[in-house]
């Protein structure tokens, strides 16, 4: 990393606009930043800082409003420029902190926020932008330098004073800060997991054995035999003089419970025999108490039986009366059925009369007086003159009825009159503004002509203006792209140049040790291949670093992939440089958005005359519309005229035919309102004569049939049997009725056989010989043999539920002690790796955690690297080493610092240095640090690194030491910037970068060698 150029403004004591020049004072090697106290000198490294990772380091960090300097006016904006090169790219960053700026309406401010950009510099010289996001800018930079703001701080700055407490500070603060600089976290994540393991583990062996406790209980609860022993049972509260209580976490917990819970199998399996030998017994006890109480049972059925049979034959004597009752009335029933038809013809025939009756007295009332007591015969006649009188109505009616036709004619010629006048009025009225309508319609046309016209020349532009579009946004696609193979191409060439050097270097080596690898195919009394001879007496023998043939061929081979690589990249970005030529030419040098917002304004426009030119159509038809409607009202207007015309003549012909018609119809009419009216009357009129007429005839023809059923009524009465028809009709029994009755004398004669049977039966007459039976008691005994019974297959189900509970119980118990003992052995083993990643394990003999036996070799290559430097800084007196010795009793071991005292051969603490060897032990210290964790990071090259404050407290000699040694730094063209205020270090570093203040703020002054100041 080489830093070029930082500009800021309005930044920390810097009101204006500071620029600084890096690449001047780089080319001195060693650089002085000084300047009084509260000036401004590490607020330039703050700005560096902030420029690199949008935060400045340690305890000064703060939102974007502390950044922001007090001296600076309203409306100046905060802004960082740091132009440097990071591996092997040129690139440029500009942040702008948050901030509040004067409102650009009204009083008051309003807070801009943060913003970041990233530029890189093209071979050609143009920068070109890569990124706007604050999250791709840090990633990029992260990835680029290989360390974070905290590692950055801490190895290309160098706070001196910090390096100073980390050089006497305790083991656990520098573990703290070595653990930050070379993200040993995940070290620390593995010690966290491996504990979090052990008591997840921990808890499952103890979860497995609460378990197993439980079950032990559980069985205890199936078991209830108070006769197994407690010695031995699974139950933490549990203890006698010879077996301790049990606990999760005991390895015996399983044995112990599995040993108990066979003893509760086999009592309970006993108990279980035991309890079936007596179900058997009281099963044997309830079937005979059954039978006897089936025996009992049956003896009292029979016995009843016997009882109900002689009450229902008392009960059959009691009716017999009754029974001959009903068998009369059947018999009467039966004779008056051969009547039942008379009977019916005769009520038939009196509905009919007295119907006929009614009707021809209803009739007779309707007629008029003169008419009621007339006979058929004389108003038939009457009928007969009223129809003849009908039809001589006929002419008339067709007369009246021609009257309405020509009425409705002329009404309807009256209305189409009224139409047709209307018409001629409306189409005059519309032929009036006929010449402007079509002049308006034909403007319509015109308008939309030139609409078309405009829409074909936009659509020229538009398309035009497209086509740029399209290329300039290839042009930048293509910009982009031809970047990133051109730095692909670059980074190609970059390692085809390395694999060049290194197979070379292979191959200078293998040329050097070539005698090495001859001598290595030498075999005792085989002549050599140089000189012939048979003895070997001190073959070359390789030295470190040496490289055969293999070495070599492999190294050429990946310098020909790489030279293939290098040769495809570069055959990829030259068609890619040709497309953004073409495109380039097509697009010309308009920006994206120009073109963008000039193809949308033409797109718009030619929208809007399209639009009006899709007018032209619709007003061509609307126009060639109202020419045919002109000539269509045109004509109607004349048919019209001729209509009405016409009508006039018809209507007067049609007025003098109704008039001759009318004096007919009311010489017809009569009293009436029509003709059709007095036709009507007398239609009813005749109509009545004619049913009045046929209402007498009826009448006399249903008296006759009366009379004929009144005789054969009697004749049947007389034939079966009975005085007159009345008591026929009474004696007259319905189908319902006669069922019933016959029934019920069925019932009692089943009923009195069923009697006799049952009394006849031996079973029921014998039983009735015997005492009376008592099957209650049977019945009660029978009970009492079942609940024992009952009892018993309890008894026994109980024990075959504890067999079977204490079997599940036991094969889970088993199934869980299986399953726990490789989670018991998997614990122990995790435990002791955790335990020994954490340095509590016996065998941990120096108590180091991972994280800090990481360290420890970490710290052990700073102090390597710290020593050299220290013994130059101190003319060879000191030298700093690494200890792993434990410091205390029982404290943990790793991370100590010691310096060894040539003067006296002893290793002494760093605490007893003084002030001034304390600082450039802290220096050396924070150089070696920096060149590891470089070597950490990935081997990025720091081209620029700066020392904070410190050599106030070395004398001449020991600051010409320092120097010296800062001055080594130089090496390779490295720049080494001081920051301090001593005054004799500006005479010995002639490149300064001065901070001076005054009240308006700091300002900064760049002077190398030769120039004043």
């Amino acid at each position: 990393m080489r830093l070029h150029r930082l500009e800021i403004t309005a930044f920390g004591p810097f009101g204006g606009t500071q620029r600084i020049d890096f690449d001047q004072l780089s080319a001195a090697g060693l650089f002085l930043l000084h300047g009084p106290t509260g000036a401004g000198k590490t607020s330039v490294l703050d700005a560096v800082c902030y420029a690199l990772y949008g935060d400045v380091p340690g305890a000064r960090q703060g939102s974007g409003l502390a950044l922001r300097s007090d001296h600076a006016a309203p409306d100046t904006r905060t802004r960082i420029v740091l132009e440097l090169t990071l591996a092997g790219r040129r690139l440029e960053i500009t942040r702008y902190p948050e901030q509040l700026r004067p409102k650009r309406r009204g009083g008051g401010f309003t807070r801009d926020r943060a913003h970041s950009e990233l530029r890189e510099r093209a071979a050609d010289g143009e920068w070109r932008g890569l990124s706007r996001s604050h999250q791709e800018i840090g990633e990029e930079i992260r990835q680029l330098l290989g360390m974070s703001r905290e590692q950055f701080c801490q190895v290309v700055l160098l706070p001196q004073g910090d390096f100073a407490r980390f050089l006497r500070a305790a083991d656990t603060v520098r573990g703290e800060l070595l653990g930050k600089l070379f993200g040993t976290g995940r070290f620390a994540a593995v010690e966290a997991r491996l504990a979090e393991l052990r008591r997840t583990g921990e808890a499952r062996v103890r979860t497995g054995d609460e378990r197993l406790l439980a079950l032990g209980h559980r069985m205890r609860q199936a078991a209830a035999d108070p006769a197994l022993p407690e010695t031995g049972v699974p139950d933490p509260a549990t203890a006698d003089e010879e077996r301790q209580p049990l606990a999760p976490g005991d390895p015996g917990l399983a044995e112990a419970v599995l040993e108990w819970a066979a003893l509760a199998r086999s009592g309970a399996r006993e108990r279980r025999d035991i309890a079936g030998g007596a179900v058997r017994a009281a099963e044997q006890r309830c079937a005979a108490a059954r039978r006897l109480a089936e025996e009992a049972g049956e003896l009292a059925r029979l016995q009843h039986r016997h009882q109900a049979a002689r009450r229902r034959a008392q009960a059959l004597r009691e009716q017999r009366g009754e029974r001959e009752e009903t068998a009369r009335l059947l018999e009467r029933a039966r004779a008056a059925g051969s009547v039942a038809p008379a009977l019916e013809l005769h009520r038939e025939a009196d509905r009919a009369q007295r119907a006929a009756a009614e009707a021809e007295q209803r009739l007779r009332a309707a007629l008029p007086a003169e008419h009621r007591e007339a006979g058929d015969g004389q108003l038939d006649s009457l009928e007969r003159a009223l129809r003849e009188e009908l039809g001589s109505l006929s002419a008339a009616r067709r007369a009246e009825e021609r009257v309405r036709t020509l009425t409705a004619e002329l009404a309807a010629l009256d209305r189409e009159a009224e139409a047709d006048e209307d018409a001629l009025t409306e189409h005059t009225e519309w032929l009036r503004g006929w010449e402007e309508e079509r002049r308006t319609l034909r403007r319509r046309v015109e308008r939309a002509q030139e609409a078309a016209t405009l829409a074909e020349r936009l659509a020229a532009q538009a398309g035009t203006a497209a086509a740029q579009l399209s290329a300039a946004r290839r042009r930048d696609t293509l910009t982009a792209r031809a970047d990133a193979a051109a730095a692909q191409a670059l980074r190609a060439r970059e390692d085809a140049a390395a694999a060049r050097e290194h197979w070379l270097d292979l191959k200078d080596r293998r040329l050097r040790d070539i005698a090495a690898e001859l001598a290595a195919g030498l075999r005792p009394g085989e002549p050599c291949a140089v000189c012939g001879g048979t003895e070997h007496p001190d073959p070359a023998r390789p030295h470190d670093g040496r490289a055969d043939r293999a070495a070599e061929e492999a190294a050429l081979a990946a310098y020909e992939r790489a030279e293939e690589l290098r040769a495809a990249a570069e055959a990829r970005l030259t068609p890619v440089r040709e497309e953004l030529a073409a495109a380039t030419a097509g697009a010309g040098t308009a920006p994206v958005a120009e073109l963008t917002a000039l193809a949308a304004e033409l797109e718009q426009s030619l929208e809007g005359a399209r639009q009006a030119a899709a007018g032209l159509h619709p007003a061509r038809e609307a126009l060639d519309a109202a020419e045919r409607e002109y000539e269509r009202r045109r004509q109607a207007e004349q048919a019209a005229r001729l209509r009405i015309a016409a009508r006039t003549s018809r209507r007067e012909n049609l007025e003098g035919e109704r008039s001759a018609l009318e004096s007919e119809v009311a010489r017809a009419r009569g009293g009436a309102a029509s003709v059709a009216d007095r036709a009507r009357l007398l239609e009813r009129q005749a109509e009545l004569l004619g049913r009045a007429a046929e209402a007498v005839r009826t009448a006399q023809a249903a008296a006759d049939r009366l009379k004929t059923a009144d005789a054969r009524l009697a004749e049947a009465a007389y034939r079966a049997g009975f005085d007159t028809p009345e008591q026929a009709a009474g004696a007259l029994l319905g189908d319902e009725r006669q069922r019933l009755l016959r029934q019920r004398l069925d019932a009692w004669s089943g009923e009195e056989a069923a009697v006799a049977a049952e009394l006849a039966d031996p079973a029921v007459a014998g039983a009735a010989e015997l005492p009376a039976a008592e099957p209650e008691a049977a019945r009660r005994a029978a009970d009492a043999a079942d609940r024992a019974l009952r009892a018993a297959a309890a008894r026994e189900a109980e024990a075959v539920n504890r067999c079977a509970e204490l079997d599940r119980l036991s094969a889970e118990a088993l199934a869980d002690a299986r399953r726990l003992a490789p989670l018991r052995e998997e614990h122990h083993r995790v435990a002791a790796l955790a335990a020994l990643a954490a340095g509590t394990s016996a065998q941990n003999e120096r108590k180091m955690r991972l994280e800090s036996y990481v360290l420890a070799a970490r710290l052990e290559q700073v102090a390597a690297a710290a020593g050299a430097r220290l013994q130059r800084m101190s003319s060879g007196r000191y030298t700093l080493v690494h200890s792993d010795a434990r410091s205390g009793g029982r404290g943990r071991s790793g991370l100590g610092l010691h310096v060894i005292d040539a003067w006296t051969g002893r290793e002494r603490d760093t605490a007893t240095l003084s002030g001034g060897e304390t600082f450039f032990a802290s220096l050396a210290l924070a150089l070696g640090l920096a060149d590891v964790v470089t070597d950490e990071a990935g081997g990025m090259r720091l081209d620029t690194l700066f020392i904070d404050e410190g050599f106030g407290s070395l004398d001449e000699e020991t600051l010409d030491e320092v120097l010296d040694v800062l001055d080594s730094l130089r090496e390779r063209d490295r720049a080494v910037g001081i920051v301090s205020h001593v005054a004799d270090l500006r005479r010995r570093i002639p490149a300064r970068l001065q901070v001076v203040k005054d009240r308006s703020g700091s300002a900064v002054r760049q002077r190398m060698a030769g120039t004043d100041g």
